[in-house]
């Protein structure tokens, strides 16, 4: 291929990487609207959760997209990882630490396998067992009272943040979220080439992202942890 064609094919790699950090970032901005409503009202939370949980465009149409997102984005952040190091030229020579780059942009591989680790647990402690109720115990109706109120979801929330461990677990993976996306949220706006008037106000509402969205996730742990 050509010195123009991987040019090409670089910059559609980025792209597409830069779109799939979008959607995921509007997914996360998405979950962290709903949890919070658990920390005013266990109803409204379970009546939230129940009706994404059973709706049919939302399991059968967009879960599929944000899983096919989520393996994308992962796999493709590490297929440039892998292609900006097979670029440099000169290997030998010795990283000057943050002179040229920021910590995080140095670590995004890392932060990323914490964040994919973390996943893991969250996927083991609420969807796996959301998918073996539904698809394995054909229970839809979210656990129903005699009044007909779903009750599941917000029980099952404040019994996992009664551990300790596993709220520091959950607390440490979010301040490594917050890392990722301080990098990543302007790096993909550079990469859809959003180099504008609008550029500063860009940058300082992804620094306000990547800060308060994590920090939304770690107060809803901690609430819970102490509240319950």
């Amino acid at each position: 291929m050509s010195k123009s064609g991987l040019l090409k094919s670089s910059i559609a790699r980025k792209v597409a990487m830069a779109l799939s950090a979008f959607f995921l970032m509007f997914f996360l901005l998405q979950h962290l609207t709903i949890n919070m409503t658990s920390v005013f009202s266990a109803g409204v939370f379970n009546d939230l959760s129940h009706f994404m949980g059973t709706n049919f465009v939302v399991q059968y149409l967009l879960q599929p997209v944000l899983i096919v997102g989520v393996v994308f984005h992962f796999v493709m952040g590490f297929v440039l990882e892998l292609k900006n190091y097979k670029s440099r030229d000169v290997r030998y020579v010795k990283y000057k630490g943050g002179a040229s780059a920021t910590w995080m942009s140095r670590n995004m591989i890392l932060s990323g396998l914490v964040i994919l680790a973390f996943m893991g647990l969250h996927f083991y402690d609420f969807w796996f067992p959301e998918l073996k109720i539904k698809f394995i115990e054909g229970d839809w109706t979210g656990a129903l009272t005699e009044g007909g109120e779903p009750i599941r979801y917000f029980d099952h929330l404040t019994d996992k943040f009664m551990q300790p461990v596993r709220v520091g677990i959950y607390c440490v993976s979010f301040v490594f979220l917050s890392l990722h996306l301080l990098h990543g949220f302007n790096s993909a706006f550079q990469s859809v080439g959003a180099n504008n008037k609008y550029t500063k106000a860009l940058q300082k509402f992804g620094v306000a992202y990547a800060i308060l969205v994590p920090l939304g996730f770690i107060f809803i742990a901690l609430f819970h942890h102490f509240n319950h």
